[in-house]
């Protein structure tokens, strides 16, 4: 790399200034930067010494951008409207993606880097995708995509984005590679300034003495176990924390919520991925259940009963609205059944509440329920148990996503050890979860999680500081993806193009 190397940007949908502090790094200068969130202006200012006069504002408003060598942005995410619509760049202002190729297509810039969220390589969202490259094909750049993870890049963070970089001049493309990845990785014991204490581990043996592999969930895995614990009723694993777990509950009531656990994804039971089984179902699976276990448990905020069938009365159709009639067109000899409603296409569309609707016709007398089922009552996975979804212990390789609303994975500064999984998860429950040993992340460790420096100015206020920081790129993924656009000599290319050698600010248009 050339470190004399001297570009200018333009930064779009600028956030906190994740691009900017990346490419000031390596040579660059903002003349210009687009934000439109009051606080994210506020903190792109005072981090940056910044006047808000040079804020170019709404994308949607600016008509035009002075020369400069590269263009950046992360685009929000957006409904995928603007795939197939074949209008020129004149007309199409409507949608973010078409007003960041606008401006793209207007000022021409040597390079750019578009930032945006994975599910935009989704299958379902191919055509959005392709359309997406097509305008900037014909905008007149060779472009690509590619799908990074954050961890690889140099943050203990499991971020995956897709960043999509192009160059005017066919030549700078060819030479463009992509940056390696990081060899020694930041883990998130790092950020917590802990180190992990690797313990020795006697692995289970099988009758032939071979050693039993432990299946890892998802994140981070060392010494045969995972290195966080999930707060979840409807998963199961040896670091899984099932609410009979730490709700005082007898072996009975533990057997009935594992019987339910085992069976609630059989088809048999259901369309869903998950089905609630009603007391027959129970006592066909182990006839001793009663109907006093059930509500036993019900009683105790474990499960839940569900009104799951009804028998359909007879009734005036004029008396029916919209929801109603979408949602009885679901019956199956004369019966209206959850499972069915919720799988219907029609009724999705539509955004149908089910319950509400249910409710509507109950009251109506139009339908009657003939069958109540169980399942688990908290079922959304991402809620997880009583506030708390994962707690991460220090040694774990990486944090989760950061993301705008905040959520209920917390860490530990504790690490623990153990012989077997049962006392590892036994050990959790005691030395780390009933003795509250566990907390959400800091503003200055979700700094450092994202590449930012633990000094970065933002707000006092929790769900305002993490909701700019949730909607930040990751400094390090863009500094490096930056060197390596700036080591295909792109910016020593001469041509009609602002240069470093002229820093006076434009005025703002």
């Amino acid at each position: 790399m050339n470190t004399g190397s001297k570009f200018t940007f333009i930064d779009l949908f600028a956030g906190i200034g994740g691009f900017r502090m990346a490419l000031n790094s390596i040579g660059g200068y903002c003349l210009h930067f687009s934000e439109i969130n009051k606080d994210a202006i506020n903190t792109y200012c005072t981090n940056f010494n910044e006047s808000e006069r040079y804020n170019l504002g709404d994308i949607t408003k600016i008509k035009q951008l002075p020369n400069h060598d590269l263009l950046v942005g992360g685009v929000p995410c957006q409904s995928w409207s603007i795939a197939g619509r074949n209008l020129g760049f004149d007309d199409d202002r409507g949608q973010l993606w078409n007003d960041a190729i606008y401006l793209l297509s207007q000022s021409k810039p040597k390079a750019f880097i578009f930032e945006n969220v994975k599910g935009l390589v989704d299958p379902r969202n191919k055509t959005a995708l392709d359309y997406i490259l097509k305008r900037i094909k014909d905008a007149g750049y060779f472009a690509d995509y590619y799908v990074l993870n954050s961890f690889d890049y140099g943050v203990p963070q499991n971020r995956v984005r897709i960043y999509i970089v192009g160059f005017l001049e066919k030549s700078f493309y060819l030479k463009f590679k992509l940056p390696s990845t990081v060899k020694n990785k930041t883990r998130l014991g790092d950020i917590l300034n802990i180190k992990p204490i690797n313990a020795k581990i006697n692995y289970q043996k099988d009758l032939f003495g071979e050693t039993v592999l432990q299946r890892s969930m998802s994140l981070s895995n060392n010494n045969g176990y995972n290195d966080y614990f999930l707060f979840n009723d409807i998963r199961n694993g040896h670091s899984t924390i099932h609410s009979w777990d730490i709700v005082e509950t007898t072996e009975r009531q533990k057997n009935i919520c594992h019987l339910l656990l085992k069976n609630r994804r059989k088809s048999a039971y259901g369309n869903l991925d998950g089905n609630p089984l009603s007391l027959i179902h129970f006592q066909e699976l182990d006839k001793t259940i009663t109907q006093q276990d059930l509500d036993g448990l019900v009683k105790i905020d474990i499960l839940k009963a569900e009104e799951y069938r009804f028998k359909i009365n007879e009734f005036q159709e004029t008396n029916l609205n919209g929801d109603e009639k979408i949602l009885l067109e679901c019956k199956i000899n004369q019966e209206l059944i959850i499972d069915i409603a919720k799988s219907n296409r029609r009724v999705q569309i539509n955004k149908i509440s089910i319950f509400n609707t249910i409710k509507s016709l109950l009251e109506k007398n139009m339908i009657a329920c003939i069958e109540v089922r169980y399942d688990f009552k908290n079922t959304k996975i991402s809620t997880g148990l009583f506030g708390v979804n994962r707690v991460f212990l220090p040694s774990s390789n990486i944090f989760p996503t950061l993301v705008a609303s905040d959520t209920n994975d917390y860490i530990t500064t504790k690490n623990i050890h153990a012989k077997s999984e049962e006392e590892y998860k036994a050990k959790f429950i005691s030395d780390i979860y009933k003795k509250d040993n566990f907390r959400k992340i800091t503003k200055e460790e979700a700094c450092k999680i994202q590449g930012f420096p633990e000094d970065f100015i933002l707000p006092e206020n929790r769900a305002r500081w993490m909701k700019l920081l949730g909607n930040s790129v990751s400094v390090p993924v863009i500094e490096l993806l930056g060197k390596a656009i700036v080591d295909t000599g792109v910016f020593e290319f001469e041509g009609e193009f602002a240069t470093a050698q002229n820093l006076d600010k434009y005025q703002q248009y």
